[in-house]
């Protein structure tokens, strides 16, 4: 019999480690190869990691909650064989441990300014999400090696940080005198560098709900959208008559060539990407004092998940796929969304994101943008209103199908000009939309 160290594999660009959910076997338990064996967790997903070999598992090496490197061993199995294992070594080419300075390179943050004041050696292991707070405290690396860490091996877990935050942010004396002596000039007295925890009260029968894992992350992610973009959200209203005559003229022949459901979504993606097409400057990112323009149009879709919370899946190069194709990617992606099937990499790349207000039955909506994109529409409710069309026997009103559209862009590199314009021309291929269009 050999040994097979199982290895946590590549979960895709800018992901370098994640955090064991729960173990699907046990240590003694036989398993079959492709069989999930343990479910993780990232920063951006979950999902299971399956074996590519059939044996035993003798040896769990990451336990519930601890976290694991790409390419690190987490659990040893017995298989057929004998001598030393060299499905070890293979396993180990085909997912190689990043270098230090790969590591530091996909964790650089888009915007080095907002995170400048604060630089760690390495002498401490910090996860993303420990070093993003100590980052956004003021929290110095001197400061750091005082707290006492709860984690594997002493580490400082997420926990531990926001304790000694509130803590600090409770004392009388000032808290930020270990980043005053590291930097060359004190910061403004004006300028605090956390604010003093708020304190919450609570009356007889108020239920207390601890945020999950993936609330957590929401939380953080829309608090740094918020402090890094200013947002700017521009409004229309689009008469999608033709789109709604045209999805019921087509919806069931399509179901029954493809055996997919036709919604309204393909459609509103396609008008967004030849509005981006229209204006590339739309599909861009900041890197510091850098405009980074994509070459890729990558639509992220907003997906409310059965839980209440929200996952973000990403159509690729969505300006290469037919209505068709559009369909069912998004069916496709929606699917494995809400049944918990996504890989880390489907949630990645994102350039451009649509979220679908409307069906919560809203109107219209001020969504956030994911960074590190500058722009997202929210699409609201199509409702039937009356409305002024104009004929060539003179003005009418009729019932038409009506739908707000709110974009939201960063008006540090997209002005009203460019957001309105983009947006208005989203609206002009929706309202003008062919009836006859093939799909």
């Amino acid at each position: 019999m050999a040994e097979y160290k199982l290895l946590l594999p590549s979960m895709g660009e800018g992901v370098m480690e994640a955090t064991v959910i729960t173990w699907l076997f046990n240590e003694g338990d036989q398993v079959k190869e492709d069989d999930s064996v343990v479910e993780i967790a990232t920063d951006k997903v979950d999902s299971d990691v399956p074996t590519p070999v059939s044996g035993k598992i003798v040896k769990i090496l990451k336990q519930k909650d601890e976290v694991a490197k790409v390419g690190e061993a987490i659990a040893i199995l017995e298989i057929e064989g004998e001598g030393e294992s060299t499905a070890t070594e293979e396993a180990k080419t085909e997912t190689p441990v990043p270098d230090a300075g790969t590591i530091k390179a996909i964790e650089e943050p888009l915007n080095p300014t907002a995170t400048s004041h604060v630089e760690f050696s390495g002498d401490l292991y910090l996860s993303p999400l420990v070093k993003s707070i100590a980052q956004q405290e003021n929290i110095s690396e001197s400061e750091l090696k005082t707290i006492k860490g709860s984690g594997l091996e002493g580490r400082i877990t997420k926990e531990d940080i926001l304790a000694h935050v509130s803590n600090r942010g409770n004392q009388p004396a000032p808290q930020a005198a270990p980043v005053q002596q590291a930097a060359s000039t004190p910061a403004p007295k004006a300028v605090a560098s956390s604010a003093p925890a708020t304190t919450i009260s609570t009356s007889a029968g108020d239920e207390i709900i601890p945020m999950d894992r993936m609330r957590k992350i929401i939380a953080e992610n829309m608090v740094k959208a918020k402090q890094i973009a200013p947002h700017v959200t521009s409004f229309i209203e689009t008469d999608v008559t033709n789109v709604v005559k045209w999805r019921a003229k087509n919806k069931d022949m399509f179901e029954k060539r493809e055996g997919e459901k036709l919604t309204f979504m393909p459609i509103f993606v396609k008008a967004i990407v030849k509005a981006i097409q229209d204006f590339p400057m739309i599909n861009v990112s900041i890197n510091g004092d850098n405009i980074i323009k994509k070459k890729n149009i990558n639509i992220g879709m907003a997906t409310a998940l059965p839980d209440g919370n929200l996952i973000v899946p990403v159509i690729k190069n969505a300006d290469q796929l037919s209505l068709s194709g559009l369909a069912k990617a998004i069916n496709d992606l929606a699917y494995r969304a809400r049944n918990k099937k996504l890989r880390p990499e489907d949630t990645q790349g994102a350039t451009y994101t649509i979220s679908n207000v409307g069906s919560f039955g809203n109107l219209m909506g001020t969504p956030i943008i994911p960074q590190p994109q500058v722009a997202i529409m929210a699409i609201g409710a199509i409702v039937k209103k009356p409305a002024v069309l104009e004929t060539k026997d003179g003005d009418v009103i009729a019932i038409r199908q009506l739908m707000f559209m709110s974009h939201s862009y960063d008006h540090r590199v997209v002005d009203g000009s460019l957001g309105g314009m983009m947006l208005k021309h989203v609206h002009d291929y929706l309202q003008n939309w062919d009836l006859n269009t093939e799909i």
